[in-house]
C-alpha cells in the first residue's frame, strides 16, 4: 500500500484525556492545558477528561492508566513536569507504564524546540507512546511547548495514531 493511502486512514475525532500535572497551577491559572483543549476540540477531536494533579509520580501514573483502561478514551495528553527539578518526576512515571515508546517524538520536539529556544531545548524531557491501546504524549508545561508539540506533532498525526491502534 502506498505511503500517502496507509497515511490517510485516520479517526476524524479521537476521545482524548488531558492531564495537566503541576503543584501550584488551578483551573483559572492553567493556560497551558487550557490551550491544549482548545486546539484538539478545535480540530474537531474531544476532550473527555481534563484535570489537574501534584507532580506525584504514583498519581500521574494512576490517573493515566484510568484513562487507559477507559475503552471510549483513546488519546492521554499530559501537560508539566518534564523538567529536570526534583518534582519533576512525569518522565519517569509514564516511562514505566509505557508499552511502545515512540522516540521520534521526544527527538522532534527537542528538534523543533531548538530552532526557537536553542541549547535550552535539552532541558525537556517531552516523551510519548503506547499503553493498553491508548497513545500517551507527555510535553512541557509552557504554552510555547504546548503550541510546538500539539500543532507541528500531535494533530498532524493524531487522527493515523488512534486509526492504527484500533483500525476498526
Amino acid at each position: 500500500m502506498p505511503d500517502l493511502k496507509h497515511r490517510a486512514r485516520r479517526v476524524e475525532s479521537v476521545v482524548c484525556g488531558v492531564i495537566t500535572v503541576s503543584d501550584t497551577r488551578t483551573s483559572e491559572t492553567d493556560a497551558s492545558g487550557g490551550l491544549l483543549r482548545r486546539r484538539l476540540e478545535g480540530a474537531g477531536h474531544k476532550v473527555c477528561a481534563y484535570e489537574i494533579i501534584p507532580d506525584e509520580p504514583e498519581r500521574v501514573r494512576d490517573r493515566v492508566l484510568a484513562h487507559c483502561d477507559d475503552s471510549e478514551c483513546q488519546a492521554v495528553l499530559v501537560t508539566g513536569g518534564t523538567g529536570l527539578s526534583p518534582r519533576d518526576t512525569t518522565f519517569e512515571a509514564l516511562s514505566s507504564i509505557l508499552e511502545k515508546q515512540l522516540p521520534g517524538f521526544g527527538e522532534l520536539f527537542r528538534s523543533l524546540s531548538y530552532a526557537e529556544v536553542g541549547s535550552a531545548a535539552m532541558l525537556s524531557r517531552a516523551v510519548a507512546g503506547v499503553c493498553r491501546s491508548t497513545v500517551i504524549f507527555s510535553i512541557p508545561g509552557s504554552t510555547d511547548a504546548v503550541r510546538l508539540a500539539v500543532d507541528r506533532l500531535i494533530l498532524p498525526e493524531l487522527g493515523h495514531l488512534a486509526w492504527l491502534l484500533d483500525p476498526r
